[in-house]
C-alpha cells in the first residue's frame, strides 16, 4: 500500500475513534462516514470542537428539526472543519428554510442545504435552490415511484453544476436507460448512479460502459462491489480513474487492511460491500483545504462532495433499513 494511502487509512481510524467518543450513543456507521469527511479534509477530529458544534446545532434549531436526526453527525462534522462554524450553520439553516418551501423536508435535506451553503456564494444560493427543485420535479416526472427524499441531496449536487437543467436531466436519463438495458443493477441505485454520471462530460454510453467495465474487473479480482447504494461511488471511481487494474489492486489492499481493524472484520458493523466502498473513497484525491470558489463549481470540483454525500446517504439508508428490520422482528 502506498504510504500516502496508508496514512489516510490510519487517519480515518483515528478520526473514527474520536467520533465514537464524541457521539457515544450515535450510530457507528454514521460516525464512521463523518470520520471520512474529516479525513478527506486532512483534519484530526477533536472531541471538544465536535461537542461544541453539536451543542450549537441543539441551541440554534427547533426541537424536531431534521438537523438533529440522522444528519446531525454529518452537519456537526461540516461545522467542525469550517473556519466559521456559526456563520455556516446560520447559512445552512437559511438555505434549508428555502428548500423546505420547494421540497419535502426529510433527514436528507439538511445535508443538501449544508452542501449548498458551503459551496455557493450567498448571491447564488436561491438560484441553486430553485434549480434543485426544477431538477427534482423533472426526475420525479420521469420516475415517480423511484424518486424519493434522498434524491433531493443528489439534485442539489446536480444543481451546483454549470450544466443546464435540460442537459443534466437528459444526460441522467440517457445513462439510466442504458444501464437498465445492459445490467441487472437495482433500478433505484441505477437512478442515483445516473445522477452522478450526469455531472461528468462525455457520451452517456461511454460513461456507463466505464462503470460496467470497472465492476467486471473488480469482480474478476474477487472484489464483488455492491450494487445497492454503493453504486454512485463506483461511478465516481470509474470517471476519475484511468487504470482500472491498478485501482482494483489498491482497492483490495485497502479493503484487506481495513478488515484487520476493529469494526471492519467478520464480526464488525461494516459490511464487506461498505468496506469496499469506503476503500474507494480513501483512494480518491484529497479534498482541497479551501472551499470551492463559485467560478470553480464544475463537474470535477464537486466530485469529492458527491463522493462524501453518496457514502453518507448509503450509510444513512442502510442504517434505517437495519433499524426498521430490527423493530419489525
Amino acid at each position: 500500500m502506498r504510504d500516502e494511502v496508508r496514512r489516510r487509512c490510519e487517519l480515518l481510524i483515528q478520526n473514527r475513534d474520536t467520533m465514537n467518543e464524541a457521539f457515544k450513543w450515535g450510530n457507528s456507521l454514521l460516525n464512521l462516514s463523518a470520520a471520512y469527511m474529516m479525513t478527506a479534509k486532512e483534519k484530526h477530529a477533536d472531541v471538544a470542537t465536535l461537542k461544541q458544534c453539536k451543542e450549537m446545532i441543539k441551541e440554534k434549531t427547533s426541537t424536531f428539526s431534521n438537523f438533529k436526526g440522522n444528519a446531525n453527525c454529518a452537519v456537526t462534522t461540516m461545522l467542525a472543519v469550517s473556519p466559521d462554524a456559526e456563520l455556516l450553520l446560520a447559512d445552512g439553516m437559511r438555505v434549508h428554510e428555502m428548500m423546505k418551501t420547494k421540497l419535502r423536508d426529510s433527514a436528507y435535506l439538511p445535508m443538501a442545504a449544508m452542501s449548498v451553503a458551503r459551496l455557493v456564494s450567498l448571491e447564488r444560493q436561491e438560484e441553486v435552490v430553485t434549480k434543485t427543485k426544477e431538477i427534482y420535479d423533472r426526475i420525479k416526472t420521469e420516475h415517480p415511484f423511484l424518486t424519493s427524499a434522498e434524491d433531493s441531496s443528489f439534485c442539489a449536487l446536480l444543481a451546483l453544476s454549470e450544466k443546464s437543467v435540460e442537459e443534466l436531466v437528459t444526460e441522467a436519463e440517457a445513462c439510466y436507460r442504458f444501464l437498465t438495458e445492459h445490467t441487472r443493477y437495482p433500478k433505484n441505485s441505477v437512478q442515483s448512479l445516473s445522477h452522478v454520471l450526469a455531472l461528468y462530460d462525455g457520451k452517456a454510453e461511454e460513461k456507463c460502459e466505464k462503470v460496467m467495465a470497472l465492476y467486471e474487473i473488480l469482480k474478476a479480482c474477487g472484489l464483488k462491489y455492491g450494487t445497492g447504494y454503493e453504486l454512485p461511488m463506483l461511478g465516481i471511481l470509474a470517471m476519475t480513474s484511468e487504470d482500472y487494474e491498478a485501482l482494483a489492486e489498491e482497492l483490495a489492499e485497502v479493503s484487506t487492511w481495513l478488515s484487520k481493524q476493529k469494526g471492519f472484520g467478520f464480526w464488525g458493523y461494516v459490511s464487506v460491500k461498505q468496506r469496499l466502498m469506503l476503500a474507494g473513497m480513501l483512494l480518491q484525491e484529497q479534498e482541497g483545504q479551501n472551499e470551492v470558489a463559485e467560478t470553480a463549481l464544475i463537474q470535477s470540483s464537486i466530485a469529492t462532495v458527491v463522493a462524501q454525500q453518496a457514502a453518507m446517504l448509503a450509510i444513512m439508508m442502510s442504517s434505517t433499513v437495519a433499524a426498521t428490520s430490527a423493530a419489525n422482528s
